[in-house]
């Protein structure tokens, strides 16, 4: 990874921030926290189901755009995600470039029936177990932001919790760390976040590259059922809607637009 970068402002950020939690709870007491917590949802049971599936998000700010909603409550913008036919909640949790937080991820866990993904920046073992503890079924592992053999022991990790990873790809060369790796679950993301750059072309350059067996996600750039339909063209099982979404003035309904529209006999199928 080179120096400089976006990422690395954003990762340096998160290192100081998870040290400061960890002086606090320490990492023996958060592993019993993430073992006394309820069992984690099947998540690849939930994004099998048929048609494309939405992964919807609660996303107060981005890098990139700045503050995009102010969410007064979270807890109720992912029961309307639920109530519309999301399948999984996405809650970030990173709070100096996203506004995110831990309480964000508490809210919606308690709020909601479906798995809910903690996406951050996850860059050492306490926060898989604090992912756990806080209820979350699933977390991001960005293949840019480890080392293959960091990428190798989060996944491992993850998995020994109960939990699934969805790994995040933007290159060719990441999906096949992704792969070696073991991933099962991987996201690509339109948007490089060492620039911040967007190419929405490279979901359907690194797709048709990825086994059956992998469940695909398309991550970015989701306005509307157009690109729900284009990315599904392209192989998606599942899409991760954020701005979109926190945008729109009814969530509910934009989320239900957009499953009508994955569901829809028309809807290509990705390849099995």
């Amino acid at each position: 990874m080179s120096s400089g970068t976006v990422l690395d402002s954003i990762i340096e950020g998160v290192r100081a921030d998870v040290a400061a939690r960890e002086a606090a709870v320490p990492f023996a007491d958060i592993k019993q926290l993430a073992k006394d917590a309820p069992p984690p949802l099947d998540v690849m049971a939930a994004l099998r189901q048929p048609g494309i599936g939405v992964i919807a998000e609660v996303k107060r700010a981005s890098p990139s755009r700045g503050e995009l909603a102010s969410i007064a409550d979270p807890a109720e913008l992912a029961r309307a995600y639920q109530d519309g036919g999301a399948r999984v909640i996405s809650v970030l949790t990173e709070q100096r470039r996203f506004n995110g937080s831990l309480d964000d991820l508490d809210a919606v866990r308690a709020a909601v029936s479906i798995p809910v993904l903690r996406k951050d920046f996850i860059v050492g073992p306490y926060q898989i177990h604090e992912a756990r503890a806080h209820g979350a079924d699933m977390l991001l592992l960005i293949v840019a932001a480890l080392e293959q053999d960091a990428l190798v022991s989060m996944l491992d990790r993850t998995e020994s919790l109960g939990m699934t990873a969805l790994v995040e790809v933007h290159t060719e060369e990441e999906a096949d760390r992704a792969l070696q790796a073991g991933a099962t679950l991987i996201g690509v993301n339109a948007r490089d976040l060492k620039t911040l750059e967007v190419d929405r072309d490279c979901f359907a350059r690194i797709a048709p590259g990825l086994p059956s067996s992998v469940i695909r996600v398309a991550e970015s750039g989701v306005r509307g059922t157009a690109d729900l339909l284009a990315y599904a063209g392209a192989g998606a099982d599942a899409v991760l809607v954020g701005e979109g979404l926190v945008t729109s003035g009814d969530p509910r309904s934009a989320v239900a637009d957009l499953v009508t529209a994955g569901t829809h006999p028309s809807c290509p199928k990705p390849a099995r």
